[in-house]
């Protein structure tokens, strides 16, 4: 091969991608288009080398990689030279499956070489084990060539079947080469056979969604019932629940951690709870419950008369803020006493009643 030459006459060979079609080729050089494609276009340098151009570097580099992987082997055309563009490599003949499907059966024997093409493909790294038949040339000696590799690498959605090969076979051949597959490897047959399932439910599915109308619209006509902080007393309501609901859980895994036993933790979270509410409202037996399954210290459970957030109001209750250790002198009471002398002092605070309230 004459280097010299080669790099002369790439320059004088444009090759442009074009968009869903096969790239558009400007040749000023005097080689021979043997053909094109949508990443490039073949020219014929000699009786055994071809030299390929691409459009543009990425599809180049992808193709001189996916080849260099199987140069071991003799499925892949041998490389020759490398431009920043084209690939110098071995013409392939022979005939493509696909001319050979349209006269002649597929057999058990090419079936067997089909699935050892495949084989190869895993073993060497591509990551889509996978061809279109027109790729494929069946060789005078009954050997497999395969060209245009470049998509079996880096990609970034792959079957997990060979689905373009498949396909490409048409329902016939499709047939034929499935029931030679369960003969001769019937685990991949099943693994094929269970992929082939998922993409057709996936399919109906899909249809499915796309023909109904459009569920947005009915669905942002109803979704107001969802909402809940638009309504004040009942986010206070929720939200509490939701802090008393992270906090037991939170406890529970701390002490689990720490070795405790579960119902002893939960008992010592209700005592904890049961004391918080006592602090806040006075009143150990006919306090209302901040919210549905609020438990009392015997374990029992009461319904709300009422939900707790901040601005209810009970007569037998102080006014203000219900938090642990907040309190109101003019609603503090004591059994049978004055209040506390200190006041005359200027100090206004008053001893803990232990959470006792006389009903006026």
């Amino acid at each position: 091969m004459n280097s010299k030459n080669l790099e002369k006459w790439m320059k004088k060979i444009q090759v442009r991608n074009m968009v869903n079609a096969d790239v558009e080729v400007i040749n000023k050089s005097p080689l021979v288009m043997m053909g094109k494609g949508r990443q490039g276009a073949v020219f014929q340098m000699s009786d055994d080398i071809c030299v390929k151009v691409f459009g543009n570097t990425e599809d180049c580099e992808r193709e001189y990689y996916a080849l260099s992987l199987g140069q071991h082997t003799n499925l892949f055309p041998k490389l020759y030279g490398k431009g920043t563009l084209y690939i110098a490599m071995e013409i392939i003949k022979g005939v493509d499956l696909r001319e050979y499907l349209q006269s002649q059966p597929l057999t058990r024997t090419l079936s067997a070489k089909l699935i050892e093409m495949l084989i190869t493909f895993k073993a060497i790294g591509y990551e889509r084990i996978d061809h279109h038949k027109r790729q494929v040339y069946l060789q005078p000696d009954g050997s497999l060539k395969v060209i245009d590799v470049a998509r079996t690498v880096w990609r970034d959605r792959v079957y997990p079947y060979p689905r373009k090969l498949l396909t490409s076979l048409g329902e016939e051949n499709k047939a034929i080469f499935l029931s030679h597959v369960k003969e001769m490897a019937p685990a991949v047959y099943q693994e094929w056979l269970h992929y082939i399932r998922m993409e057709e439910i996936s399919r109906q599915i899909t249809e499915i969604l796309m023909s109904q109308s459009s569920e947005s619209e009915k669905i942002n006509s109803k979704n107001k019932i969802l909402l809940t902080t638009n309504d004040e007393k009942n986010y206070a309501v929720m939200l509490e629940g939701l802090v008393h609901k992270v906090f037991k859980e939170e406890w529970v895994k701390l002490m689990l951690a720490r070795g405790a036993d579960l119902d002893t933790i939960m008992t010592k979270i209700d005592e904890y709870w049961d004391k918080r509410e006592l602090g806040a409202t006075g009143n150990s037996v006919e306090r209302e419950s901040r919210y549905k399954g609020d438990r009392l210290s015997s374990g029992d459970r009461i319904h709300d008369k009422g939900k707790r957030f901040e601005g209810d109001r009970e007569r037998h209750h102080h006014h203000g803020k219900r938090y642990e250790g907040e309190r109101n002198p003019e609603h503090d009471h004591r059994k049978g006493k004055n209040r506390d002398t200190n006041k005359k002092h200027g100090n206004k605070g008053h001893k803990k009643n232990n959470g006792k309230h006389h009903r006026k």
